[in-house]
């Protein structure tokens, strides 16, 4: 190997072009406003700054028509630009990089394309609790097994469990609008790390590019990254929430629960067993979980050493949060078609909840409105479970002489105790009765209608 194939080699390490090459957008829109607000202060001419504009233009037309003629010895998307507006408005180009760094630059561009992503994350959190809300309101008189410890614990509805997920999701479109707000600051005019020498009207620019504040310290401006950690952080819990609802429908749609079948789509065949459809979709997005907690720790380890202020350092930081954004959208994207095409199996649901002893906790409130203490309560029902469990009956299934032997409170209308009974008597607000239920069905589906009228 020449000496001119190790320099080649080694050029490669510092190259980012492959994938920072997406922001070509933000880094032309970032561009454009920055010389024309040069221009309107009188550091470039209007004309200048329209035959720069101009030329970036047709640079992002020749992108988006992938005629544009990439060079990676250029190392970043900025320089390849740069380059390539010279070559075809020639020297003028060179005004464009007046009064800005390709660290403040970076940095604008990355908080544009952190803000669109938000919008695109919350725009695909709200198809999920679409989907949620469809398949509560379709069950709300179906009756499922609530579990504690994965044992059967109480009987709830199947709307109440959807909505669970629903309030889940909501809690991380309210984390990710906090992201958005610390993400709207426009660092350009920073330079490289200590301010431009230049009168540049910063309020101008960030109005064009749509940034609400501008940043106030420009060491500070160039070197921070809190904006991806706060994506970062936010999509890691989102896909948390998702995984948790995959754990759930990988356990549903098993032949041991029986509780719903999934969409054909959305499974997959097995290669040596016919008979077999196999829930890959949610193991995948169960699976993706751990990539984006990954990327979080990644991104988290690099900042941990970083010093004031930019260190190259920070080119890490792009491929591993554009991997969770595609990662998060792609998940999403999957998520609401595939929880409104699941056919719930309400029969099996109401099955398995009338075969334990989930009225055990109904039982002890029966026995407290009679009077009895409640830690008494739950110690005689617990006895008279086990004697049930012992002679393989249901509490049906007992005479009123049995019951009776365990406590004399038991009256005959403890017969009366049944699931939906047990379901309509938690009637507190956040609780599973139907009425409760069809109160936050109805606030749900205002919150989902005021967010379509205002887009997030």
């Amino acid at each position: 190997m020449t000496t001119d194939d190790v320099g080649s080699s080694f050029k490669s390490f510092t190259v980012s072009l492959h994938y920072d090459r997406r922001l070509y957008k933000q880094d032309i829109a970032g561009s454009i406003a920055h010389v024309r607000m040069l221009a309107k202060q009188g550091i470039v001419t209007k004309q200048e700054a329209d035959q720069i504009v101009k030329g970036l233009a047709a640079i992002r037309e020749e992108i988006e028509a992938g005629q544009f003629p990439w060079r990676e010895d250029l190392e970043d998307i900025h320089m390849n630009i740069e380059s390539r507006l010279h070559a075809r408005i020639g020297d003028v180009a060179g005004k464009l990089h007046t009064g800005r760094s390709r660290n403040d630059q970076v940095a604008t561009d990355t908080r544009l394309y952190t803000k669109e992503a938000i919008t695109k994350t919350i725009a695909g959190i709200r198809g999920v609790q679409r989907s949620l809300l469809a398949q509560a309101e379709a069950n709300t008189e179906t009756i499922l097994p609530g579990y504690t410890h994965m044992q059967r614990a109480q009987p709830v509805l199947l709307a109440h469990h959807f909505l669970a997920y629903f309030q889940m999701f909501e809690r991380d479109i309210q984390r990710f609008r906090d992201a958005l707000k610390r993400t709207d600051v426009m660092p350009l005019g920073s330079a490289a790390m200590a301010g431009a020498a230049y009168w540049l009207d910063r309020e101008w620019v960030a109005k064009e590019l749509g940034f609400s504040a501008i940043s106030q310290n420009s060491m500070d401006a160039v070197s921070d990254r809190d904006f991806l950690l706060d994506y970062h952080a936010a999509a890691a819990t989102c896909m948390m929430h998702l995984s948790r609802l995959s754990e759930e429908l990988v356990y549903w749609s098993s032949e041991e629960f029986g509780f719903i079948r999934m969409a054909a789509e959305f499974t997959t065949g097995s290669s040596i067993m016919p008979q077999k459809r196999n829930p890959d979709f949610a193991e995948i997005a169960r699976g993706k979980t751990g990539r984006v907690y990954g990327h979080l720790m990644g991104l988290l380890t690099i900042m941990k050493g970083l010093p004031l202020t930019y260190n190259r350092d920070l080119q890490e930081d792009k491929e591993g949060f554009f991997d969770t954004v595609d990662t998060l959208l792609a998940t999403l994207e999957v998520f609401a078609p595939m929880l409104i095409s699941m056919e719930i199996r309400w029969e099996r649901m109401r099955q398995a909840t009338g075969a334990g002893y989930m009225l055990a906790t109904d039982l002890a409130d029966y026995l407290v409105r009679r009077g009895v203490p409640f830690r008494i309560a739950h110690g005689i029902v617990a006895e008279l479970t086990r004697y049930a469990a012992s002679k393989s009956m249901t509490y049906g299934q007992l005479t009123m002489d049995e019951f009776k032997k365990f406590s004399p409170d038991f009256a005959q209308d403890v017969s009366e105790i049944t699931e939906e009974k047990s379901v309509a008597a938690r009637d507190v607000p956040g609780g599973t009765a139907p009425g409760r239920v069809r109160q936050a069905l109805e606030e749900a589906k205002k919150l989902l209608a005021a967010t379509s009228e205002k887009p997030e």
